[in-house]
């Protein structure tokens, strides 16, 4: 059966174009007038395409009536009501396990990035001030310290057995304890007193919106670092700016923000931050992978009405 499939983004060129040779694709991104599509064409979407970055707009799911499916690309789903796809029959899948390492990898990148202040340093070469004025300051090392863990998930698990090799202490805060050998904590703030890094690693939305506010930053301390590859949400960062410009805390290494890519100017001020555009599975592989499996999906759920990797 060929569907009517609206795609909220080009997920990969090459698996878009997929998609259009197998479905009624429409580009909803590039669609001028998208109130007139959806009065002419509402009725007859049966799936959409989205990305953990879009989700599905309350409004739009609303002018769907007949919508089945949402294959989004990514493992973030705190933009989609999930509550009202379920009273709908709607089912939704997205891409897990496929940019675990990746995002694990960043998480241990950005680590080491800050503590040995790679942007500094590459500043330092880049612009002659080793020539002009000599060795830079020395930087930190990761070796002896406590690594605190905001939700040890897939993603989170990942980033503990990657840093176990730098001779870190590894502890951990999530909803509930897990069958390791990593300490675990009942309390954040208690984590953040425990560490010298607190990697978050916990899902968005509202449940741990502002999760690292003011009182975990200040548990953290002066010799403390952040390192974020969740979501931008989960740190009040106005607490979290702050922080960084009294030096209330080290520093930071952020892969994700709020209000993306229109990022607090202030962060681009701070010398003790390094920024990452949420780039954290940001691969060539990683990408092609994970567009496969939204292809995937809709072919699976086209066939026979399943698909491949359900959350709802």
């Amino acid at each position: 059966m060929i569907r009517s499939v609206l795609a909220l983004l080009d997920i990969r060129p090459a698996h878009t174009r997929l998609i259009a040779e197998r479905h009624d694709l429409h580009r909803y991104d590039l669609i001028e007038d998208k109130q007139k599509f959806l009065v002419e064409m509402g009725d007859q979407i049966r799936a959409i395409v989205t990305s953990a970055r879009f989700g599905v707009p309350a409004d739009l799911m609303a002018q769907l009536p007949n919508l089945e499916v949402i294959t989004s690309f990514g493992v973030g789903h705190d933009l989609i009501d999930l509550e009202a796809c379920r009273a709908r029959g709607i089912r939704v899948s997205t891409t897990p396990d496929i940019l675990t390492d990746d995002v694990a990898d960043t998480a241990i990148m950005l680590m080491h990035a800050t503590l040995r202040q790679l942007r500094a340093g590459d500043d330092w070469v880049r612009s002659g001030k080793w020539a002009a004025k000599g060795p830079m300051a020395l930087a930190r090392t990761v070796r002896g310290r406590k690594l605190g863990i905001v939700g040890l998930g897939r993603i989170g698990q990942a980033i503990a057995s990657r840093s176990i090799p730098s001779g870190v202490e590894v502890g951990y805060f999530g909803r509930s304890k897990k069958a390791v050998d990593y300490k675990f904590f009942e309390d954040l703030v208690a984590l953040a007193e425990w560490a010298d890094i607190l990697v978050l690693a916990c899902p968005g939305g509202a449940a741990t919106k502002g999760i690292v506010n003011q009182a975990v930053l200040d548990a953290l301390g002066r010799a403390g670092i952040v390192i974020n590859i969740a979501r931008g949400s989960v740190i009040d960062e106005p607490a979290l700016i702050r922080a960084l410009q009294d030096r209330s805390i080290a520093g930071a290494g952020l892969d994700v923000f709020d209000n993306e890519p229109n990022i607090d100017p202030a962060f681009a001020q701070l010398d003790n931050v390094v920024l990452y555009p949420h780039l954290a599975s940001g691969t060539v592989e990683t990408r092609d992978t994970m567009a496969q499996l939204v292809v995937d999906n809709l072919d699976a759920w086209d066939e026979r009405g399943a698909l491949i990797t359900p959350i709802v």
